[in-house]
């Protein structure tokens, strides 16, 4: 039988802890060291390491020299997050023991391709909030100087343009033109990133199935396939929902059980990029805007939306996974093959 080894991974070093049926050893390494770690291993080791910034570089680099690697999701191993005595130590020996048992909670590592145009989309979310938070200064300035104006008009460059000709004093006047500047800059930067994605996306696996989903489309595709990466990781349409968040909190106490509002785990962007296709699909599906209708009436339009969200999910799940591409999907009439 192969060695268990925990691995405790910063930018810079990792401490590992080999066990070797009832011998433990400790050692700790710098990241430059990694050849010398990897040297170590035997094709019938198990790893264990917590997910992290440079876990994916980790894994690359050990992955062909032992049995398998383990990637734990820290969120939820929370053994060593709320330990009492936190040292590198304690949780590299508590990486190892966990791991020997079987019982560490693991996360999936994506492709190479797909986490990178995951953080395409994350880095494009970050920029879009950050427009909207300079937006809403510009707006907050005017209205100190009794000035409105139409939030839309700040997303074309005639609307810059007249912000800096508002009768404002010099002082508002220097901010105002920081932060036009920057709001073009971000322009540039967010139409670049929609450039790539538009490329790029219309590559990934499932692209011309799920964008087939009236509703969904093309950067919303990609979002929602860069968060949910290789669909047969999920074992069903419920486990899909759960690594989205839409899943109701769950409590239980002997006989009772009691349901709250929804987890929300996961990817907020692909939670939230779910929601927004939702609002468009169920204009043009009569099944889902039925389904929407009939929640509506019995729990309100929020918990209706979320339901229905969850419905859009499942079918989401099985066209992907039953490699469906719709030829008019608001009358559920596939493509012939």
């Amino acid at each position: 039988m192969g060695r268990f080894i925990g691995v405790d991974l910063h930018k810079n070093n990792f401490m590992v802890c080999y066990l070797d049926g009832s011998h433990r050893e400790i050692r700790t390494y710098k990241l430059s060291e990694l050849k010398s770690f990897r040297k170590s291993l035997r094709k019938s080791d198990i790893v264990g390491v917590e997910s992290t910034g440079n876990t994916r570089y980790f894994v690359e680099q050990i992955a062909e020299n032992v049995q398998s690697v383990k990637i734990i999701n820290p969120s939820q191993f929370k053994v060593i997050s709320h330990s009492v005595k936190k040292t590198d130590r304690n949780d590299v020996e508590t990486i190892v023991e966990f791991l020997s048992k079987d019982m560490v909670p693991e996360v999936r590592l994506k492709d190479k391709k797909t986490s990178q145009i995951a953080s395409l989309c994350q880095t494009r979310d970050k920029l879009v909030k950050l427009r909207t938070a300079l937006k809403n200064k510009v707006h907050n300035i005017l209205n100190t100087y009794g000035i409105q104006i139409k939030k839309e008009s700040l997303s074309s460059e005639k609307g810059l343009r007249s912000v800096l000709q508002m009768p404002v004093d010099e002082i508002a006047l220097v901010e105002l033109d920081v932060i036009v500047t920057q709001i073009r800059s971000l322009n540039e930067s967010i139409k670049r990133l929609d450039k790539e994605l538009a490329n790029r996306g219309k590559d990934m696996k499932g692209h011309k199935n799920i964008t087939s989903i009236k509703g969904i489309g093309d950067k919303s595709g990609t979002i929602l396939l860069s968060v949910i990466g290789d669909i047969n990781d999920f074992e069903s349409e419920k486990k899909l929902a759960a690594y989205f968040g839409i899943v109701p909190r769950v409590s239980a106490s002997n006989e009772t059980v009691h349901t709250g509002r929804i987890t929300k785990r996961g990817s907020k962007l692909g939670r939230t990029t779910l929601v927004q296709c939702t609002l468009i699909a169920i204009r043009y599906s009569p099944y889902l805007q039925t389904f929407y209708q009939r929640i509506k009436a019995r729990k309100g339009s929020g918990k209706a939306i979320i339901a229905t969200s969850k419905k859009l999910l499942g079918i989401i799940y099985n066209t992907l996974k039953e490699d469906w591409e719709f030829e008019d999907f608001p009358n559920f009439i596939l493509k012939s093959t």
